[in-house]
């Protein structure tokens, strides 16, 4: 199996801590974070073994020159998984080259706040804007609907390059982060979400490859 092994809230490299677990200098024990250098269907199918029945999403189905070209798993033998991460790539008529990250959490593991650009703030969680009024917009997991809210990346660094939407979908945080943040306009409420962990043989015809985001 190739993939890296780190820490979900920040890039520090972590260490066995001798008890079968894993330290980050920041951020003590953690639940480690599995990455692979390059996307690739095998990597691909090391990633849902790690998940181990926890939601890896991806939009579905991908539009014509759109490939997966990132993922990765919270999990650990112990606790299972906590969180995924998936993210796809292609380009719109509007904003040129688009990148589309999701990401399904338990609350307190930080990788969404993390890849959205806040875990230098020390946030794990998106904060009371969720669920404050009605949604921005609406996905869907299956045949049901999921509110998204906009959260706030002001004084992140990188504020005007991604738009971040947050909801919640089966107890667990669901963030997509959107670059450039104009792709925000992408969304429709006709966009369907979908578990790959259950879908079994159309896995092969999936398409991987191209350079990974930046977080």
């Amino acid at each position: 199996m190739s993939l890296r092994v780190g820490c979900p809230r920040c890039a520090a490299p972590v260490a066995d801590d001798g008890d079968g677990g894993w330290a980050c200098p920041e951020h003590g024990v953690v639940v480690p974070l599995w990455r692979p250098a390059t996307a690739s269907y095998d990597d691909f199918a090391s990633h849902l073994g790690h998940a181990d029945g926890f939601p890896t999403y991806l939009p579905w189905p991908l539009g014509p020159g759109w490939t997966v070209t990132d993922f990765a798993v919270v999990a650990d033998e112990t606790r299972g998984g906590r969180a995924t991460m998936t993210c796809v790539s292609g380009t719109s008529a509007l904003d040129g080259p688009v990148d589309v990250i999701v990401i399904s959490e338990e609350p307190g593991t930080g990788l969404g706040a993390r890849i959205a650009g806040l875990g230098l703030t020390g946030r794990t969680d998106p904060g009371e804007e969720v669920g404050d009024g009605p949604p921005t917009v609406k996905v869907r997991i299956g045949s049901f609907p999921v509110g998204l809210w906009p959260v706030s990346v002001s004084g992140s660094g990188g504020e005007w390059d991604r738009s971040v939407v947050v909801g919640e979908a089966e107890g667990r945080w669901m963030w997509l982060v959107l670059r450039p943040a104009s792709a925000i306009l992408l969304l429709r409420d006709d966009w369907i979400l979908r578990d790959v962990s259950e879908t079994g043989p159309q896995l092969v015809a999936l398409p991987f490859g191209g350079p990974a985001p930046p977080w």
